[in-house]
C-alpha cells in the first residue's frame, strides 16, 4: 500500500489525474473504472484540460462507471450518466464509456450484463475509488459480502440523507442502485483510493488501519497488492505517522 498525502484538494486532484494519465500513456486502451461525487471533480477538470492541451489522450480508453442509481432517467440532474457528461465526456474524447442502465426492466439481468461486459474487456486495469463516510466503496454499503459481483444494492439511510440536498428532499433520492461489487473491484489490477475532507478522516482510519471487515467495506482494500491512497491533510489527520508526502 502506498499512501500519498497531498497538501490540499488541488494537489490531490493533480496527483490522481497524473496517475490516470500515466496509465493511458503506458497502455492507451486501458480499462478504467471511475467514480462520481465531489472528490473526483478536480481530477476530471484536469484531465479535460490536459486532453485539450494534447498532454493526455483518452481516445482509446475504455471507461466503466462504478455505479448508477436505479429508476431515474439518464438526463436526470443527479444521474451519474449526466454527471459524467458534465464533468468529463463532453470535454474529452474517450474510446468507449459504459454505465449501468438505470431503467433496465430486469435490474438483475443488467447486473449480469455489466459484469460480463467488464470480463469481455479483460477486466479492469485501474479502478479509481471514492470513500463514503460509512466506509462504502462504489455503492457497496456496510455488510456487503466481499465476494459480491455487480449487483443491486439498497442504499443505506445514511447514504440517502447525504444525497438528499442534491435531490431536494430525502423522498426524491432513489432507494436502490446498481454497483460494481467488491470482488469486481478487487479483481482490478490496480486501485486508486481518493479521500478529501475531515468528514472522511474516521472512515480513512477504519479502512486503512482497522480490521478487515464487511462492516467497513473499504477495509478489504488492505488486501490488494497494488493499492495507492491519495488523501488531503484533513482526510489524513489520523494517519500522519504512516503517510508519505507527494
Amino acid at each position: 500500500m502506498e499512501i500519498v498525502i497531498a497538501g490540499d484538494y488541488l494537489e490531490l486532484s493533480r496527483e490522481a489525474a497524473r496517475r490516470i494519465a500515466k496509465t493511458v500513456l503506458l497502455n492507451p486502451s486501458s480499462v478504467i473504472a471511475l467514480p462520481t461525487g465531489e472528490t473526483p471533480k478536480g481530477l476530471y477538470h484536469l484531465l479535460s484540460a490536459w486532453a485539450r492541451e494534447g498532454i493526455t489522450d483518452l481516445s482509446h480508453a475504455v471507461l466503466f462507471n462504478l455505479d448508477e442509481y436505479l429508476g431515474i432517467p439518464p438526463d436526470h440532474p443527479q444521474s451519474f450518466r449526466r454527471y459524467m457528461e458534465e464533468h468529463l465526456l463532453r470535454h474529452v474524447r474517450v474510446g468507449t464509456h459504459h454505465i449501468p442502465d438505470a431503467n433496465a426492466r430486469d435490474p438483475e439481468a443488467e447486473c449480469r450484463r455489466y459484469e460480463g461486459l467488464i470480463s469481455a474487456h479483460g477486466g479492469i486495469d485501474l479502478a479509481v475509488l471514492g470513500l463514503g463516510p460509512n466506509g462504502h466503496i462504489a455503492f457497496n454499503e456496510p455488510g456487503t459480502p466481499f465476494e459480491s459481483a455487480t449487483h443491486v444494492v439498497t442504499l443505506s439511510r445514511e447514504t440517502r440523507l447525504r444525497e438528499a440536498p442534491r435531490f431536494g428532499k430525502l423522498e426524491e433520492v432513489p432507494e436502490k442502485a446498481i454497483t460494481m461489487g467488491i470482488r469486481t473491484i478487487m479483481n482490478a489490477r490496480e486501485l486508486l483510493l481518493l479521500a478529501s475532507g475531515e468528514e472522511k478522516a474516521v472512515a480513512v482510519q477504519q479502512a486503512l488501519r482497522g480490521p478487515v471487515t464487511p462492516e467497513v467495506p473499504a477495509s478489504v482494500l488492505q488486501l490488494h497488492p497494488r493499492l495507492t491512497v491519495i488523501l488531503d491533510r484533513k482526510a489524513s489527520r489520523y494517519l500522519d505517522d504512516l503517510a508519505v508526502s507527494a
